[in-house]
Formats: C-alpha cells, sequence, structure tokens
C-alpha cells in the first residue's frame, strides 16, 4: 500500500508540474511578438491570397511547416515592391546571406511531438488551430496547444490514426 501511495502521489505532483507549466506558458507567452522585419500576412496571404503551403513548404512533409527562407522572399521582391523600406530591410538580409531572425509565435514544448504534414494530409486547414492569418497584419496565437486542447480536437473529431495518446503515455 505505501509503494502505491507512493507512486500515486509522484504521478500527482507529475500532472501538476505539467498543468502549472502549461497555465504559466500560456499565460506569460508573447502571442504577439514584435518580428524583426513587420511582416503582414494580411497583405500577402489576404489581399494577394498567397496559399499558406506556398511559403510554409514542409508543412505537408515534416512536423515543422517551416518559415520561409530570405530566398523565397527574394522571388517576389526583387520585382515587387523594391523601393519599400521594408522590403529594403529583407534585401539587406539577402546581401549579407543572413537569414531573417524570426520569433517564434507558435512554441511547443521541445518534449511535445506535433506533426504537421500528419495533419495536413488529414485535411485540416491551417486556419484552425492558427485562426484567420489572412487577416492579421502581426501573427498572434490564437489557440492555447495545451495538451488538453489537442485532445479536445482529437475527442470532438473521433480523430483514429492508429498514434493514440497511450503511444507516448503508457
Amino acid at each position: 500500500m505505501k509503494k502505491f501511495f507512493s507512486y500515486f502521489l509522484y504521478i500527482v505532483i507529475g500532472l501538476f508540474a505539467l498543468y502549472i507549466g502549461y497555465v504559466v506558458n500560456d499565460l506569460y507567452a508573447d502571442r504577439s511578438p514584435v518580428q524583426p522585419i513587420d511582416f503582414s500576412h494580411k497583405i500577402h496571404a489576404g489581399d494577394n491570397k498567397i496559399p499558406c503551403m506556398y511559403c510554409h513548404i514542409y508543412a505537408e512533409k515534416s512536423r515543422v511547416s517551416g518559415v520561409p527562407s530570405v530566398e523565397k522572399c527574394m522571388g517576389c521582391h526583387k520585382v515587387v515592391k523594391t523601393d519599400s523600406p521594408l522590403i529594403k530591410e529583407v534585401t539587406s538580409y539577402w546581401n549579407r546571406k543572413e537569414p531573417i531572425p524570426w520569433v517564434k509565435v507558435h512554441n511547443l514544448p521541445d518534449h511535445v511531438y506535433f506533426p504537421h504534414k500528419r495533419h495536413v494530409k488529414a485535411g485540416l486547414q491551417c486556419q484552425q488551430c492558427h485562426g484567420d492569418v489572412a487577416s492579421m497584419k502581426r501573427i498572434t496565437r490564437v489557440s492555447p496547444l495545451t495538451m488538453g486542447w489537442c485532445i479536445s480536437c482529437h475527442t470532438k473529431k473521433e480523430v483514429k490514426n492508429g498514434r493514440d495518446c497511450w503511444t507516448c503515455h503508457k
């Protein structure tokens, strides 16, 4: 009985620590950080109707969606709005052969395995997790991205893809 109580206590303390970690992360994480270049998804994805997958090319193939390279930006901006101060900033990164140091908005803890590709292949739209990005001048995290939030989606949608909670939580 004493051993059972010890295990039970460890589990309760562990779950409480995880819960506090997620609450603190959600409360104090910057949901809309200032970026090194004032990039507007509203202009690109909204006004110009550029699909998410055009820039976030890894979402269909990888765990991460990927941040577009400066080369991808310059593919258009070698000729589009070249006099814009913001495009001049992008061009300066290009000329220095440096990546733009974007600040991550949708950040998951290191222990979380989230495969973008599985969700994309299952037909989920980016907006279901990331919100109406096409209307955002600056990206804002709209979903808490906690385990409970993910589980609620999987429960509602009755997701059955061969991997369930017990794969990791035995």
